[in-house]
């Protein structure tokens, strides 16, 4: 059985068959729970959806889907296929993690209305351990610009339906490829990060010496739809896919290995080692805390790469971290 830390939970998702989540809590003793098919996507936010108060609390958080190709990982993220060719309509009962988390975070925000709250979206692609900007462009005007980790272009939205329209409008330009195993398989890690930040408010004087101010904050969600691990013998790739396939399977290593640091507690953490993890090194490092979905294919043909997702989500787990404090501004008067 599965155990996780509360904020480095991990998610188990047995495509077409039976969602199993194990949970372990620091107050309460271990608990499973086994979701069926007939369950909806929205059950399986309701276990997602705690984590992101922490948000409020100025704390990075990541949730990404791990699995092989084809285990359904952009079904968890994403939904069913958006309808009406990516115009951003989807029905609620369908959608996935993504536009789920992206409406509770703006639910969160209008609970805070005296707070002066901006938020940002980017939508970068790591693709052959390079990052591209997906809704960047250069001066030619073309689109999946090569970028560093940490200069990537925003877009300023204010409601959960403007953040799905630009995720929408650039879903397209992600790199595929028609595999044996998946006729579509994504062949990039896509990152959809959502930045939180606030601006300190204007002092207000309260009499001549005394005044209230309150700090900025910045804050970040990432939500992290991962290429599928790959076992060459079976998709059948060839050419130029081999690479893609070599890229793919290296950083989902260079993932594992920053994990397995950050659990031994090592002095060194590799987030140089890839392209992928350098720039998820803020959403999974330090205080930040990490949501883990293991998707995995139901098919007995597949069972050694079920089990190396298994072995990632144990790793993951093993990741111990303090309990954090609360880290939101608050108010205060000098």
């Amino acid at each position: 059985m599965f155990e996780f830390e509360r904020y480095n939970q991990t998610f188990t998702w047995i495509t077409h068959t039976l969602n199993i989540l194990f949970l372990h809590d620091y107050y309460d003793c271990a608990s499973s729970r086994v979701h069926g098919a007939e369950d909806s996507q929205e059950t399986v936010f309701q276990e997602v959806q705690p984590l992101l108060t922490s948000l409020m609390d100025g704390y990075n958080v990541c949730i990404m889907a791990y699995g092989q190709t084809g285990s359904g990982k952009t079904h968890t993220m994403m939904g069913s296929q958006l309808l009406e060719e990516h115009s951003g309509t989807q029905q609620e009962a369908q959608q996935g993690i993504i536009p789920k988390a992206a409406a509770e975070l703006f639910r969160l925000i209008s609970e805070k209305p005296a707070e002066s709250l901006t938020v940002e979206v980017s939508v970068m692609e790591v693709y052959n351990n390079e990052v591209l900007d997906l809704l960047a462009r250069d001066a030619q005007g073309n689109s999946r610009v090569i970028v560093s980790a940490f200069h990537m272009f925003h877009r300023t939205v204010h409601n959960a339906s403007e953040v799905m329209q630009i995720i929408s409008s650039v879903l397209k330009l992600r790199a595929h490829c028609p595999t044996l195993v998946h006729t579509d398989s994504s062949r990039s890690h896509l990152v959809v990060t959502l930045t939180i930040s606030s601006k300190s408010p204007n002092a207000l004087a309260l009499g001549e010496t005394r005044c209230i101010s309150q700090a900025a904050f910045r804050t970040k969600l990432q939500l992290v739809d991962l290429a599928g691990s790959e076992c060459v013998g079976m998709s059948g790739v060839s050419g130029a896919a081999l690479w893609e396939v070599s890229c793919i399977n290296r950083s989902l290593s260079a993932l594992s290995d920053v994990l397995g640091a950050l659990a031994e507690q090592r002095p060194h953490v590799p987030y140089r080692n890839s392209k992928l993890t350098h720039l998820l090194q803020d959403a999974i490092g330090g205080d930040a805390k990490l949501l883990v979905m293991l998707c995995v294919s139901p098919t007995q043909r597949f069972i050694t790469e079920s089990l190396q997702s298994l072995g990632f989500g144990s790793r993951a787990r093993q990741v111990q971290k303090e309990l954090p404090r609360r880290k939101n501004p608050t108010l205060k008067v000098k």
